[in-house]
């Protein structure tokens, strides 16, 4: 076999086993089937479609909180930088795909020189410096690729960022909305326990009751009207973080009255708070839809495909690389000797490199890399699993919601009933002034636990839409 031959050969091998390195990624790495875990109500709710697939637009009916969430979505300064991240990111995959493409430099050089007393020699070179590397196994069409793994990465995070902007701003906003719903409590017992104080001043007077009752009586309403104080502060910081979401000033924050709007729920009948937090008429869809929805897991799987390319990069650095360089330009110097005038001169080279030592860093890199990728594979399925919990956990706080719904309302029939028919025996002298008091006391406690009840029912509704993915679009 003569040299050519020899040549042949290794080439022909050295190409057949850089076809590998040109491999497109494919997201092959298992993921548990269940990841939603197992429960009725999740067996219930699991169908064909998602509330994921519906669009933040569609999933808050309230005109007032769409607009606000537009506001947030155009001014929040976290979205900006995430959309600025992605322009970066293109701006790399552009240079990484013009890579292909020779470098052109021009690079003028002049020169004037004498030796003793003769006349001086002046020489110039005007030439057109041209370089191309030639994608022989695949190091730059996987640095590219890698640069668009990279690019769906902040795309990704810039989609999470938006649904987490979505989803603060509705609790927020929702929360201001149960704080008015307490307040109005609150502005009610205020009148009605007014009245019971002026009762028994007036049977004090009459010498029909004792300062004790007085006395406590009125302690009791005063701690109302702190509470009442303690709300306007609470609403005024709500309020204030909202603004701090939209980049405002502080100030008011338009919304309606609870109940007014709530969440999307086309087929559900009956009471309004009792559907918004209803696991039947919340369609969670199969557990695989996770993969599809959500921006985390699909960042996570674009990790993991930049990775795969790295490795494929690091593998190409073992291989010869070959580079074409050549020039054209125009000059008067042709060797030992200067032309006047000057004559175009055209050049051209080709080297080809073959790493033999590189003090190991070819093999470090290609270790590292192939790390990098075994460790993403395995936080990629722990993102899953973190996906299934939160949708787990969402449905249990539905679940106790929608249970303490039905006690909570129950409670405070019963307890309302109590209070006016121990207030009557009392004005009779039937009962006393303690046993309004606990009433009093009771219904209010009972009252103000409702309402907080409402904000963890829309606070676990939000988080559920959220962790399947919803709130990106």
């Amino acid at each position: 076999m003569n040299y050519k031959s020899i040549i042949a050969v290794t080439s022909a091998c050295l190409l057949l086993t850089g076809c590998g390195m040109y491999k497109e990624y494919v997201q092959n790495t298992p993921v548990p089937a269940d990841a939603f875990g197992t429960s009725q109500d999740i067996e219930h709710a699991t169908g064909e479609t998602t509330i994921a697939q519906m669009s933040w637009r569609e999933f808050f009916t309230d005109p007032q909180l769409q607009q606000l969430i537009e506001q947030v979505l155009a001014n929040n300064s976290d979205l900006n930088s995430a959309r600025i991240a992605v322009e970066k990111a293109q701006a790399a995959l552009k240079a990484s795909k013009l890579a292909y493409l020779p470098s052109v430099a021009f690079s003028p050089q002049a020169s004037i020189s004498t030796f003793g007393k003769s006349p001086a020699s002046k020489t110039y070179d005007l030439p057109l410096q041209i370089s191309m590397d030639i994608d022989l196994f695949g190091s730059i069409t996987n640095k590219k690729r890698a640069a668009k793994a990279v690019l769906l990465q902040t795309q990704m995070q810039e989609e999470a960022v938006r649904a987490n902007l979505v989803s603060v701003t509705a609790q927020q906003y929702f929360l201001l909305q149960v704080l008015d719903r307490q307040l109005e409590v609150l502005m009610m017992t205020d009148s009605l326990w007014n009245a019971s104080l002026e009762t028994e001043q007036a049977l004090w007077t009459y010498g029909k009751a004792y300062s004790t009752a007085v006395n406590q009586m009125e302690a009791s309403y005063l701690d109302v009207k702190t509470q009442i104080v303690d709300t306007r502060r609470s609403i005024r910081a709500v309020e204030n973080a909202i603004c701090k979401l939209v980049g405002v000033i502080p100030q008011h924050i338009s919304r309606q009255k609870w109940g007014t709007s709530i969440l999307h729920h086309a087929d559900a009948t009956g009471d309004a708070e009792q559907r918004m937090f209803d696991s039947k008429y919340l369609n969670l869809g199969v557990p695989a839809m996770l993969l599809e929805n959500r921006p985390d897991i699909r960042m996570a799987n674009h990790a993991m495909e930049e990775a795969f390319y790295n490795t494929a990069a690091a593998r190409a650095a073992f291989y010869p690389s070959l580079t074409l360089n050549g020039s054209a330009g125009w000059t008067n110097s042709a060797g030992g000797l200067i032309v006047d005038p000057g004559k175009i001169l055209l050049s051209a080279i080709g080297s080809l490199t073959q790493p033999i030592f590189a003090r190991g860093k070819l093999k470090a890199n290609k270790r590292i890399a192939e790390l990098t990728e075994e460790d993403l594979q395995k936080k990629y399925v722990q993102t899953v699993i973190n996906a299934g919990n939160q949708v787990n956990e969402a449905m249990a706080d539905c679940q106790a919601a929608r249970e303490k719904h039905q006690y909570y309302s129950r409670q405070v029939k019963v307890l309302h009933e109590a209070y006016m028919g121990t207030h009557e025996l009392m004005d009779n002298g039937k009962a006393s002034y303690l046993e309004v008091l606990k009433a009093q006391e009771t219904l209010l406690d009972a009252q103000l636990n409702q309402t907080m009840n409402m904000y963890d029912a829309a606070e676990a509704v939000i988080a559920l839409y959220i962790a399947l993915g919803g709130g990106s679009k």
